[in-house]
């Protein structure tokens, strides 16, 4: 089978593997649409944090396929099932696991880094990290299934806004498009900020959305922000920006009993003055993952139509030629490139 390995920093190859088998409490899936998002990035990247990676590894985590071969002892998925799978596997008896916590499992492993991933025609996975795609949504939209549960978690279940409340997202990547994108289907005035390299892509992709952009190295965010609230503050920051100053800019245009939801992961670290923070009774909170209950409602957001996942993916990126994929959402060319090894 066809499979994209890494072999090195910054460095992928296309390769010939042998398709895997399932065990009995196993099912194989033969992989549809499989996409790019940041942590794939740094992965491939091989910077601080992910250089734990043993290579070479079959890389990719999110993704969609259709179930071809199950387990003897499986009962919960039979072939022809389209699926999504969850991708960060929980050990189920650590402390977090046992207190419903299983996003924060102090034993996780990710597919694609702990264990090969779903960059192949094939994919081997444990039923009970499986879910069924909704007949109304296609495959190849299928594939952003985890990326937008990291969303709905952030929006759904970590922030407490409302229909009608001023939303900032601080950055324009995959996280933050579909964090826009669920507040905007629920009814907020969102705002999405990027910088001169989002200007070209990622911004205009945005606005196609029906959603507000603001390019933050043209236009001062503090005097929009005032103009825009009233002089109030936004009701909600969202920073997906990945950028160590995210959460600081986070807390100077919230309003006070406002609320910063910190989605990205800086590589530095922030320098967050607490006076105002304190003194605005500012709710600082973070999102990390999702749970089963955020993939059944991103499923469910796509189902729905409240989520145009089409106008987010970007398939014309080749199996053959996975560096340029890679190079592209590096350089913000891109929101969401994916690989596609199946036809519907």
């Amino acid at each position: 089978m066809k499979q994209i390995v890494q072999t090195g920093p910054a460095s992928v190859e296309v390769q010939e593997g042998e398709q895997p088998s399932p065990g009995p409490e196993e099912v194989l899936v033969r992989v549809h649409t499989a996409g790019i998002c940041g942590s794939d990035a740094h992965a491939y990247e091989y910077e601080g944090g992910y250089d734990w990676i043993a290579m070479p590894r079959i890389m990719g985590h999110e993704y969609s396929g259709e179930v071809v071969e199950v387990g003897s002892e499986v009962r919960s998925f039979e072939p022809g099932d389209r699926v999504v799978e969850e991708p960060i596997h929980h050990c189920g008896e650590c402390f977090q696991c046992r207190n419903g916590e299983e996003n924060i499992c102090q034993n996780f492993s990710i597919t694609g880094m702990h264990r090969d991933g779903a960059y192949a025609e094939y994919a081997v996975v444990d039923p009970q990290f499986l879910h069924a795609v909704p007949d109304a949504v296609p495959l190849a939209d299928a594939a952003i299934t985890e990326p937008l549960s990291i969303a709905t978690r952030a929006v759904l279940t970590r922030s407490s806004i409302n229909p009608g409340d001023d939303v900032l997202v601080e950055g324009p990547g995959p996280i933050g498009v579909f964090t826009a994108a669920v507040a905007d289907s629920l009814g907020a005035n969102v705002l999405v900020s990027g910088l001169d390299q989002d200007a070209a892509t990622r911004l205009p992709l945005v606005e196609s959305l029906g959603i507000d952009t603001i390019n933050v190295s043209d236009e001062e965010l503090e005097s929009h922000a005032a103009a825009r609230t009233d002089d109030v503050g936004f009701d909600a920051v969202f920073d997906a920006s990945g950028h160590h100053t995210g959460v600081e800019i986070g807390v100077e245009v919230v309003r006070k009993g406002g609320e910063v939801v910190v989605v990205g992961i800086p590589r530095e670290p922030s320098q967050v003055l607490m006076t105002p923070v304190v003194r605005g009774e500012i709710d600082v909170v973070s999102s990390y993952g999702s749970d089963w209950t955020n993939f059944e409602q991103a499923l469910r957001l796509m189902e729905n139509g409240e989520i145009d996942a089409e106008a987010v993916v970007d398939d014309s990126f080749s199996t053959s030629d996975p560096t340029a994929a890679f190079e592209a959402f590096l350089n913000s060319e891109a929101v969401k490139p994916v690989f596609r090894f199946a036809g519907d």
